[in-house]
């Protein structure tokens, strides 16, 4: 029973980061972009995150406000601390990307693994409480990387990704969430009083990274009226979209 089990909570798991890649698929239809529209990508990214953040504190603080917080606050001295190792690298290569895009494309991926690895914790400790329990997660958590995955891509295709790897990246970024699972779902005992430091310490690295780079960036483009514009949608649209999952 337990291996049937297991199974199950690796599989559901696989699903949500498979549904990352998801997230490219727009940019088979779109590809050229002017800087201007990198730009409201970028604030639409932003949006995104900051969505998905929220999300993070909330169902955090649900289960410890003092841990969420030493969570947050672990995350935004990693991303500082990390961004000066990765930005003192000038000769750092990621595929066909150097420099700045390739700095760029590095944070945005470890950024997003780390939200992950939250993820994949919170799923097998929701299965670890019930089947049932851990398919509404499972649903839950797919159904978002979804727009998670379209994040990354648009910071990855507009510097040169192809859609093919920039899906690629996107699900990279979610295999903490079928590597995680297991172990989560068999020592809940011990993953559960870790889960909200977890969920903390991703939001803090998504709000450092939105906040001290992805929207400066964008502002150097185009007006605060359309990176607000463009951010404020994002979350309304992720809002909505946390409001229909929960709802299922």
């Amino acid at each position: 029973m337990i291996e049937t089990s297991v199974w199950t909570v690796f599989i559901a798991a696989l699903i949500t980061a498979l549904a990352t890649g998801l997230g490219a698929l727009p940019f088979l239809f779109v590809r050229n972009l002017t800087r201007r529209w990198e730009a409201i990508g970028n604030a639409i990214a932003a949006g995104l995150m900051i969505a998905a953040s929220i999300g993070l504190v909330k169902s955090g603080i649900e289960l410890s406000v003092l841990r969420t917080l030493i969570g947050i606050g672990l995350g935004a001295i990693f991303m500082f601390y990390s961004h000066k190792l990765v930005h003192a690298r000038e000769d750092l290569t990621i595929g066909e990307l150097t420099g700045a895009d390739a700095r760029k494309a590095l944070v945005i991926v470890g950024v997003m693994t780390m939200h992950s690895a939250a993820e994949g914790i919170g799923v097998g400790v929701s299965f670890g409480g019930g089947e049932d329990l851990g398919v509404l997660m499972t649903i839950a958590i797919a159904i978002h990387n979804v727009p998670e995955g379209l994040a990354i891509s648009l910071v990855l295709v507009p510097r040169g990704v192809s859609v093919l790897m920039a899906a690629w990246w996107s699900v990279f970024s979610s295999l903490p969430q079928p590597i995680l699972a297991i172990p989560a779902f068999i020592f809940v005992w011990f993953f559960q009083p870790l889960l909200p430091v977890g969920l903390g310490l991703a939001a803090g690295a998504m709000f450092w990274m939105t906040f001290s780079e992805m929207i400066p960036e964008a502002r150097q483009e185009v007006s605060w009226m359309a990176v607000i514009s463009a951010v404020g949608g994002a979350v309304l649209a992720m809002a909505g979209l946390g409001w229909a999952v929960g709802g299922l």
